[in-house]
């Protein structure tokens, strides 16, 4: 019996090593000219991407302005895949109608704080640094149910806004496309520092906080930034409003300085933002290569000239003067902060209204977190006031900011193969561009966020 068993083991192990061999054989000679049988039995996978077809009735690309009547935009998954007026639908696909809607691509603003807002500046010494995170996420959901699909966070304290992007990006909390700056880099005593308090109270910031100055500590405090998760560099070329200790348009980097702070960003390819105010801080940082000044109220015709030379973008902010001259009157914002606000209104508009009028390029940015989040549109009519049309201030706001940011072959338009974000509003906002502020759809990455005028809720949208 044992021999009986030995021998059938025995045959087995024979039957597998004849099939090993044949197996084998096929592999080494007969893989690449497998007969017809067998290439037919491969299965071929069904796509699965999810697909919706939006009538628009009205689009504003974000190309060139022009506006489109009775267009089909067929979204797969991330991205646009049509668009036109006779786009062939699919069967079965989710169909959105905005027939009497205008269609844009979803809105960028160059300017957000999106960790700030709601607190005195002392309440650094009260809050937790984890608050500040969870304003962001609160934040975020209010910036993108406006219609700011993407946004260029330019300050940031803790590292928050890291946390915050990267949450967004990996679907765990709803927010806009976050390009995001860290620390803003500053003088010691200048406006991105922390002045007003005993010197005793912090600790005195170095480059982790972003405060550097002579060329090597510059060249040091970018690419720290850099390392720990920033896409932009900001840095505050002049004194600011909303500081202690520091003079609204005085000059605050050397323009040597500035050149270095440049060319280190953009040898890591990172765009610079400057924070500036008075002329010669402008001027320097724009002869200095930054992609765009921020705020600008200061202008004068050398300068405005010399912006449109280097092809420099102006990011106004409008809405961010607007508010700290209320808030100033109002007697809200008080002390020095306050009578800078009042000194330096008389002349933003003016300084906008030179800049558009000379050619200067003009990206959208508001400087939300000064005000509340989620009045970012506001933004619109005042430019529109100074001298803007309705349909420039969309561009600026699509196609114009997305050059700032460089991601014009993604964002700022209505194009197949970019980023399937839209917004919509009924009616037509070329007729009343007050009708921005109150977005019906909202779209990003092929996500319905908004429809009806009514956010979906969070649940709709897990595991997306």
């Amino acid at each position: 019996m044992a021999k009986q068993a030995e021998g059938r083991k025995g045959h087995r192990r024979e039957a597998l090593r004849t099939r090993s061999a044949v197996l084998l054989a096929l592999l080494l000679t007969g893989w690449a000219t497998a007969p017809a049988s067998l290439e037919a039995q491969r299965v071929t996978l069904p796509d699965t991407t999810e697909v919706t077809a939006i009538v628009a009735g009205r689009l504003i690309d974000g190309v060139d302005g022009s506006v489109r009547e009775n267009v089909t935009i067929l979204v797969r998954g991330t991205r646009l895949e049509a668009v036109g007026e006779d786009v062939q639908v699919p069967s079965g696909v989710t169909r959105i109608d905005l027939s009497d809607h205008t269609v844009m691509p979803g809105f960028i603003d160059l300017h957000t704080h999106l960790t700030s807002g709601g607190g005195s500046r002392d309440s650094r010494l009260r809050r937790w640094p984890g608050h500040l995170a969870i304003v962001g996420v609160m934040n975020a959901r209010i910036t993108l149910e406006a219609g700011f699909t993407t946004v260029r966070n330019v300050g940031a304290d803790n590292f928050a806004d890291v946390a915050l992007r990267d949450a967004i990006n990996e679907g765990l909390v709803p927010g806009p496309r976050i390009y995001t700056a860290v620390y803003s880099l500053g003088i010691t005593g200048g406006h991105c520092d922390s002045n007003g308090y005993r010197p005793d109270v912090f600790e005195e910031p170095g480059i982790e906080h972003g405060i550097a100055q002579g060329i090597e500590r510059v060249r040091e405090a970018v690419n720290y930034q850099i390392k720990y998760g920033a896409d932009v560099i900001k840095f505050c070329a002049t004194g600011g409003v909303l500081s202690l200790g520091d003079a609204v348009g005085v000059q605050q980097y050397t323009e040597e300085e500035m050149v270095v702070l440049v060319q280190t960003a953009n040898m890591a390819e990172r765009t610079v933002a400057a924070h500036a105010h008075g002329l010669e801080g402008i001027k320097a940082a724009v002869r200095a290569g930054v992609t765009s000044i921020e705020h600008g109220s200061m202008l004068d015709d050398e300068t405005v000239r010399l912006m449109a030379e280097h092809g420099t973008y102006l990011v106004p902010t409008m809405m961010a003067f607007e508010n700290v001259r209320e808030r100033s009157l109002a007697g809200t914002l008080v002390g020095l902060p306050g009578q800078k606000a009042l000194e330096i209104y008389p002349y933003f508009r003016e300084s906008i209204r030179l800049a558009i009028r000379e050619g200067v390029n003009i990206g959208f940015g508001t400087d939300a977190g000064v005000f509340p989040h989620g009045e970012n549109a506001g933004e619109f009519r005042l430019l529109v006031d100074v001298g803007m049309s309705p349909t420039d201030a969309i561009l600026a706001a699509t196609r114009e900011a997305a050059k700032v940011l460089h991601r014009t072959d993604e964002l700022g338009g209505v194009e197949a193969g970019k980023v399937a974000d839209l917004v919509a509003v009924r009616g037509d906002p070329l007729s009343d561009i007050d009708l921005l502020r109150n977005i019906d759809f909202v779209m990003k990455d092929g996500v319905v966020y908004k429809e009806g005028g009514r956010a979906r809720p969070a649940t709709e949208e897990e595991g997306r």
